[in-house]
């Protein structure tokens, strides 16, 4: 196994050796919940749904194995996504983890895939989560309904701006794919 590296503010303090033993997937998995989304670091990589998978596999043919993560953007576009991979990687090689993190661009994100715990933090951090019904959106502060639509996009291209009539508080709506 590689030699364990200090753990960093994104590791979120968690400590995981595996000098010892493979890491099975579960360990890996919750390695990767450590990983903040470099835009909205509330919310985890996995808990986004941009981890995708996790798979042990052979290392250059030897007898090593290493775990393949793929990873898809939140869209194709995305500045973040060589970031997001860079983290990803040097997260579970500070823990001591082979591994190799490819790109994946289809099929390509959906909303869908963000888990509950995802979108419960970005309501918590004032952006409303994704929804199947636009007409259902409501502030994140106050929940009211009664909201406007400001601009089509927001602080990043994946979110829209909106502002709630009620509370009158600006807040970005992510947007479904």
């Amino acid at each position: 196994m590689v030699e364990m590296q200090p753990l960093i503010s994104t590791d979120r303090g968690r400590q995981l050796d595996f000098h010892h033993a493979t890491p099975t997937q579960s360990q890996v998995w919750q390695l990767l919940e450590l990983v903040p989304d470099p835009e909205l670091p509330m919310v985890s990589v996995v808990d986004l749904g941009i981890v995708r998978s996790a798979q042990l596999q052979p290392a250059n043919g030897a007898q090593e194995q290493q775990w393949l993560v793929q990873v898809t953007p939140t869209y194709s576009g995305c500045p973040a996504t060589d970031f997001i991979a860079s983290e990803v990687h040097h997260t579970l090689k500070r823990a001591g983890v082979p591994n190799r993190v490819e790109t994946v661009l289809a099929p390509a994100w959906c909303s869908s895939w963000m888990t509950p715990k995802g979108r419960a933090a970005l309501k918590e951090a004032g952006i409303a989560p994704p929804l199947d019904d636009i007409t259902t959106l409501a502030c994140p502060q106050c929940d009211s309904p009664n909201v406007a639509l400001l601009n089509q996009f927001g602080s990043t291209a994946c979110k829209a701006l909106y502002r709630c009539n009620n509370c009158l508080e600006p807040f970005d709506y992510f947007k479904t794919i």
